[in-house]
């Protein structure tokens, strides 16, 4: 196909932002410099849309397009180049009309300061920083067994948690500012990534616990929680997690994790941060409740119609972790 004018007038870009309906672009766009670099951009673009396409074929009752095909694409833009990425996103439209272009969203980014910077760090320097820091601090609180091999693993999820839950704490439009001295990265802070993936990890060991103790025959197998007498539940701490975590959940997830894609507007924002602050506080209260409470008591009958309760609570508490820990890409941790 021939290629545009190396210069695209601001009377046209007017006329086709007009035309297209587009709402949200800086009002300074003016004229547009059609250089190669931004039509490899754009190819680069067009591949990966037709990319998504083919391995996730669009229905055709959630389609928005004319065509019967359509890929909602998001622009994850640092604050510093949303000028250019809005040409880039224009000149994408202007050059390709299909549905594909239909769906563009950009999220912008604030920028990201380093207190106290010996010098310029990339993004692998900061991950390996983190990655020690991390194995440092296992070794301060586990002692000789964080320093074998097999937990590598274990180490690398912390670290990905602790930084995840580092940037993303911050709205995304705010300034995010990254302490990198050692006192920052800890196991034992309340309020950070390593201290959520601690308690999932309780979770875990608590129904491993019960599991392994079902076998051996201890305890009966959980019944169905159509059978469970949860009037057992007396304590404050459960029915905080009942009504502040598993009856909210899903609308922190419809809030935090759903973009916006159908609306006006080329801007979205993702609330990442109420996710990891809803992990966070959760973690806090089902520590509180966890180290108060004896979950697994003596195996006498009239003791299980409780420890049933609980377990089928703290169940659901489970699937909470998990699911609110996917929306950040992150595995739950069996043990610590």
């Amino acid at each position: 196909s021939a290629l545009p004018e190396d210069v695209i007038c601001e009377e046209h870009l007017r006329g086709f932002m007009e035309q297209q309906d587009l709402v949200g672009y800086d009002p300074n766009l003016g004229v547009l410099h059609v250089t190669e670099g931004k039509l490899r951009s754009v190819a680069e673009l067009q591949q990966a849309a037709l990319q998504c396409m083919v391995r996730n074929p669009p229905q055709p009752t959630t389609c928005l397009s004319l065509s019967g095909s359509c890929c909602s694409i998001v622009h994850v833009v640092s604050c510093e180049e949303e000028f250019q990425q809005q040409q880039l996103d224009l000149l994408w439209r202007i050059l390709d009309p299909g549905a594909h272009t239909a769906l563009q969203k950009h999220l912008v980014c604030g920028p990201v300061k380093v207190t106290n910077p010996s010098a310029p760090i990339e993004a692998d320097q900061y991950f390996q920083l983190r990655k020690h820091q991390m194995y440092e601090a296992s070794v301060m609180k586990y002692g000789e067994l964080a320093q074998d091999e097999a937990w590598t693993e274990v180490i690398d999820t912390l670290t990905v948690a602790a930084i995840r839950f580092e940037m993303l704490s911050t709205a995304h439009q705010s300034q995010l500012t990254l302490d990198l001295e050692d006192s920052s990265i800890s196991t034992k802070g309340t309020k950070s990534g390593a201290f959520v993936m601690y308690n999932c990890a309780r979770l875990a060991t608590l129904f491993a616990t019960y599991q392994r103790a079902v076998e051996q025959g201890t305890y009966p197998p959980l019944p169905p929680a159509s059978e469970l007498n949860f009037s057992c539940l007396r304590e404050e701490g459960e029915w905080l997690l009942l009504f502040n975590y598993l009856l909210p959940f899903p609308e922190v997830l419809q809030q935090a994790a759903q973009l916006p894609t159908a609306t006006k507007g080329i801007r979205i924002t993702a609330h990442t941060e109420t996710v990891c602050k809803f992990l966070i506080q959760l973690s806090m209260d089902f520590s509180s409740y966890y180290n108060r409470v004896h979950v697994l008591g003596e195996p006498f009958p009239h003791l299980f119609d409780q420890m049933f309760a609980r377990l089928q609570l703290l169940g659901a508490i489970r699937d909470v972790f998990h699911s609110a820990l996917a929306t950040l890409h992150l595995p739950p941790l069996s043990q610590i």
